[in-house]
């Protein structure tokens, strides 16, 4: 008995009846998929790149919010340009890994050395953002209710992304 005589789709025979297969010409235990698939990942990143925009809009507050202007001005003038040239690169960063993620949400799902390199290097990125979290003494600024609720979400959103890059460098997707 022949399974697959390299013929055309129509012409091969298969194991498994139409009415039980559907439209699908390929074998049943190739439309099984695992818990994500390609299609799945690429919208998470294209999701992800989106919050990581999110993420922008709520760190433009920080200066204002912490007063820099004041805080910092007891700084020499260099120090003081060190930390905004330092703050941003990383909101630079940040834009990058948004725009990488949402203009190439399904190359990046699909895993290849390139794309693994920059998910693993986000992964990184966002997992040492979390982390500080845990370091950061911020305890006197979030002073209403909205600022604490506000740091834990953005605590919760790193940690996501720190888990789906990760995910996206080294998990198994189908």
């Amino acid at each position: 008995m022949v399974l697959y005589d390299g013929g055309p789709p129509a012409a091969r025979p298969t194991a498994v009846p139409s009415a039980i297969r559907g439209r699908h010409r390929g074998s049943v235990h190739a439309r099984v998929e695992g818990p994500v698939t390609t299609d799945t990942l690429a919208q998470l990143l294209f999701a992800a790149g989106v919050a990581q925009l999110g993420v922008l809009v709520a760190s433009a507050i920080v200066p204002f919010r912490l007063n820099w202007r004041d805080e910092l001005s007891s700084l020499s003038r260099l120090h003081r340009q060190m930390y905004w040239v330092y703050g941003g690169y990383v909101v630079m960063s940040i834009v990058a890994f948004a725009l990488l993620s949402m203009l190439n949400a399904r190359e990046l799902a699909e895993r290849s050395g390139l794309a693994r390199g920059i998910c693993g290097y986000v992964a990184v990125f966002w997992g040492v953002r979390v982390a500080l979290q845990g370091v950061f003494d911020v305890k006197e600024h979030l002073s209403a209710w909205w600022l604490k609720a506000g740091y834990f979400m953005l605590t919760v959103l790193f940690a996501a992304l720190t888990v789906l890059y990760a995910w996206a460098a080294v998990g198994v997707v189908r």
